[in-house]
């Protein structure tokens, strides 16, 4: 496994696709790891140099106290850049992912070529919401990730895709119940405090906001604000819940690689 030393810890990365290929990095949801992505890497990595990582917290990645912010998050792929001595690259990212996306576009514009936002919001959800769960987490531990799977499969995916892809959906749930109680929590903190609302309007890489018709974490409205405050941004909606990169596979590969390449 590859890792990239940060000051606390070291962060888990994947490389795969040629090396004269663009660079283009991939970052997951709230929950998962970088095998969220595992159906798309094969077809982007043909057109570009793949970079995915597990955010901290998650996977392979460290875990430090928290709680996190999304600058935290964000400075860390920065560092990981500059380690791998990429100047410049396409960031593709979903959920919690997506607001390190608008970080990235508001804070670090002249690292971007283009920018992908994958069902995300510049304001996802409030106190009400993260407050409970992170409390949950902190006093549960393993046994309340375990809890959070049902929940989480409502979210995710669409009750028919839940129902006819069970390969897809189990790993996914089996990766969220191993996640470290505290690196979530910190992230949820993460989530909860970010607020991009005022700032997205500062975005000038060329941007596509992917929503899905049924996420009920962030909604198309969420979309189309973003859409509406990004100058030039493009808008696709597809019908999917949360993790629209899982559940749409190949059209989800395909939208994005039309975007970069055009």
């Amino acid at each position: 496994m590859a890792f990239v030393k940060l000051q606390d810890g070291d962060l888990h990365y994947q490389i795969q696709g040629p090396a004269s290929a663009p660079v283009l990095v991939l970052s997951h949801s709230l929950g998962t790891d970088l095998h969220m992505w595992d159906a798309q890497v094969a077809s982007l990595s043909k057109s570009f140099r793949v970079v995915r990582y597990d955010t901290r917290g998650h996977g392979e990645s460290l875990v430090t106290q928290g709680p996190y912010t999304i600058e935290q998050l964000g400075r860390d792929v920065l560092t990981l850049l500059d380690t791998l001595k990429i100047e410049k690259a396409h960031f593709c990212g979903l959920s919690m992912g997506g607001l390190i996306g608008q970080w990235l576009g508001v804070h670090a514009n002249e690292r971007l070529h283009k920018l992908i936002l994958c069902n995300t919001a510049a304001k996802i959800g409030g106190p009400d919401i993260w407050g409970p769960r992170i409390e949950t987490v902190e006093k549960g531990g393993e046994q309340a990730m375990k809890a959070l799977c049902a929940g989480a499969v409502e979210r995710w995916f669409t009750p028919d895709f839940a129902r006819e892809h069970a390969d897809r959906v189990t790993p996914l749930l089996d990766v969220l119940a191993a996640t470290s109680p505290l690196g979530y929590a910190a992230c949820c903190a993460a989530v909860r405090d970010a607020d991009f609302r005022k700032q997205v309007t500062s975005i000038t890489a060329p941007t596509l906001i992917v929503c899905g018709s049924h996420d009920s974490v962030a909604t198309v409205a969420d979309g189309h604000y973003l859409q509406n405050h990004i100058q030039g941004s493009q808008l696709s909606d597809f019908y999917a819940a949360h993790l629209s990169s899982v559940e749409l596979g190949e059209v989800f590969t395909l939208r994005v690689t039309e975007f970069l390449l055009s």
